[in-house]
């Protein structure tokens, strides 16, 4: 005679629902995504002279590239001189409390850091303007 086997105790048939567990995963992944700060690149590459400073800027910051032919860049474009106030004042509508970070390279003329200064300068006076550079390590 052969012997009935009855399923082991516990139930065994039972399975795990995952589909909460997702649920909240993808609603952290969404979270992480929305609240995260890109990084901005100032779309020329450009090297600093170093300094011993060690304050930083905030990520949210308008950057201007001064690149070493003394062109100017900003959000990776490049901006002929007499339209920079006009570009920044654009930035500003959807920016209003970036800081403007210039980042001048070490073999550009100091005269075009001072034209962009000045640019800014005309739009709003009371514009806090930061000089990016390497600090020494």
């Amino acid at each position: 005679m052969a012997r009935k086997q009855r399923p082991p105790a516990g139930g065994g048939g039972e399975e795990i629902n995952l589909t909460p567990m997702l649920d909240v995963v993808f609603i952290l992944l969404i979270f992480f995504i929305v609240t995260a700060q890109f990084i901005r690149e100032p779309g020329v590459p450009v090297i600093r002279p170093e300094v011993d400073n060690k304050f930083q800027a905030k990520p949210l910051a308008i950057l201007i590239a001064i690149s070493a032919n003394d062109e100017v860049f900003i959000d990776k474009k490049q901006i002929p001189m007499v339209e920079v106030g006009f570009t920044i004042k654009e930035m500003r509508v959807d920016n209003p409390r970036g800081e403007v970070v210039v980042q001048a390279d070490v073999n550009s003329s100091a005269e075009t850091m001072v034209e962009v200064m000045e640019a800014i300068n005309k739009i709003d006076g009371t514009t806090r303007i930061n000089i990016s550079a390497k600090t020494n390590s």
